[in-house]
């Protein structure tokens, strides 16, 4: 009976939950979808009229390419966070005391500011008067400024910058739980240090590596005011393009943009689960 009441109990604790992924997650996406299969009001608005235009406008060349775009963008933003994120969680984590404190602070102090004011700030240092090109004016490496703003190497310093932080947490969790005696073992069982990196480590911190992953890639399909304020008007993304379909009042074609967009994030996530990486969101 006890055990009946406590099930009973538990149940009731999930229903708030349950309720606001219902009301603010689940019909927000239904209306979402809906109003990708309607047309567009000559005004306002939209109008009842079902129809398949605006997932046909999708395959359009300039449509195509955004999308493309965004999809390389996010790929390198993530094999970059891969090479520069997951050896950074490593270390981190083999630190010990005070060391840690400090390293794990300078990761965190960064979401203490506006991430716009932070974008903002590269867009200073990147100027072509702005403090890089001076320097390297003044060294003699160039003789005159690079265009270092408004360039796809400019959305791309940005997008890893503002989101390696997701790389780096999980990573560093990952290996921080991870029992080094079985490195050990491999070692004196005659695996050279890098063999045993890549046989034993890498394995069993890959959940962390999947989560870091998916918690970089997702954000860097939609951060439109990266690109707008590092990239300039020629550098749209989808983020951006569904900001200026709804500018223009184009609601059904932003909303069957956006859910392309949801549906690439569920595949990511569906290929993240069958990796293995579903136990790996637990450490978080």
């Amino acid at each position: 009976m006890m055990d009946r009441r406590n099930s009973a109990f538990f149940r009731l604790l999930r229903l708030p939950m349950y309720l606001w992924m219902i009301a603010f997650v689940f019909v927000s996406l239904l209306y979402i979808l809906c109003l990708s299969f309607l047309t567009r009001g000559e005004t306002l608005g939209v109008t009842n009229r079902f129809t398949l235009e605006n997932y046909a406008r999708l395959f359009d060349p300039q449509y195509v390419r955004v999308l493309l775009g965004s999809l390389e963008l996010a790929l390198l933003t993530t094999g970059i966070s891969i090479l520069v994120g997951y050896p950074f969680g490593y270390f981190m984590a083999r630190l010990k005391g005070r060391a840690r404190s400090v390293v794990m602070l300078l990761v965190i102090v960064p979401f203490w500011t506006n991430a716009l004011i932070r974008i903002y700030g590269w867009r200073i240092l990147l100027f072509a008067n702005g403090p890089i090109n001076s320097a390297l004016l003044g060294l003699g490496l160039i003789r005159e400024p690079l265009k270092l703003l408004f360039s796809d190497g400019a959305v791309l310093l940005g997008m890893v910058y503002a989101l390696i932080p997701f790389m780096i947490l999980p990573s560093f969790t990952a290996v921080d739980k991870l029992d080094f005696s079985v490195v050990e073992a491999a070692r004196d069982l005659g695996a050279r240090p890098f063999s045993a990196f890549l046989t034993v480590t890498v394995p069993l911190t890959l959940p962390g590596l999947l989560a870091g992953c998916v918690l970089v890639f997702i954000p860097s399909m939609g951060l439109f005011f990266l690109s707008d304020l590092l990239g300039g008007s020629k550098n749209v993304l989808a983020g951006g393009l569904i900001q200026k379909l709804i500018g223009s009042r184009n609601i059904p074609l932003a909303a069957a943009l956006s859910v392309v967009l949801l549906a690439v994030t569920s595949a990511v996530i569906a290929v993240y689960r069958k990796l293995g990486g579903s136990n790996g969101m637990g450490m978080y």
